[in-house]
């Protein structure tokens, strides 16, 4: 996938180098508060390593970096279904929190959307909210995405058993 060139960002292809900035950016306990178990907490050089060889691997999943100013501020991507799943794609982003707040999370779902939406792969786009990430449902809703469902008591995180939310957007 060619980097996609927004206002204020730009979505690219991980790169060797990247290392520092994503260190800097994902190495953050609210950062890691909002993601998966695969996110891992503290974020060291042999992860950020780890990120950037399986973000590169050749598969229908799409894992891009977030760049403001020439650094890495974050990321986005959206990991193909399997199987009975192929035509779902399941959307995650983050940014680094100096970064909340600014548009930069919306400019990026939008564009990825967009692409996803030309390349017609998928059919069902999907995100999944913690209760607690408001903003993020927010963003969703901003992009077109709708809450599908709520999983009650779906999510252990940080010591918590909260609800998560299912967004979706169909092409």
């Amino acid at each position: 996938m060619h980097p996609i060139s927004l206002t204020d960002i730009t979505l690219r292809q991980w790169a060797e180098g990247d290392q520092p900035g994503l260190i800097a950016q994902a190495n953050n306990k609210n950062v890691w508060r909002n993601l998966s178990h695969l996110f891992p907490h503290p974020y060291t050089r042999e992860d950020a390593d780890n990120w950037i060889m399986i973000a590169n691997a050749d598969t229908k999943s799409i894992h891009l970096a977030i760049e403001y100013q020439g650094k890495v501020i974050g990321g986005i991507g959206a990991v193909a279904g399997e199987g009975v799943f192929a035509a779902t794609v399941e959307i995650g982003y983050w940014l680094g929190e100096d970064f909340w707040g600014k548009g930069f999370a919306s400019q990026a779902l939008t564009a990825l959307t967009d692409y996803l939406i030309t390349q017609q792969t998928f059919v069902r786009l999907q995100a999944t909210v913690f209760a607690w990430n408001e903003a993020s449902m927010h963003l969703l809703e901003k992009a077109g995405y709708a809450r599908e469902a709520c999983l009650q008591k779906s999510i252990s995180k940080d010591g918590q058993l909260i609800d998560s939310f299912i967004y979706v957007r169909f092409i």
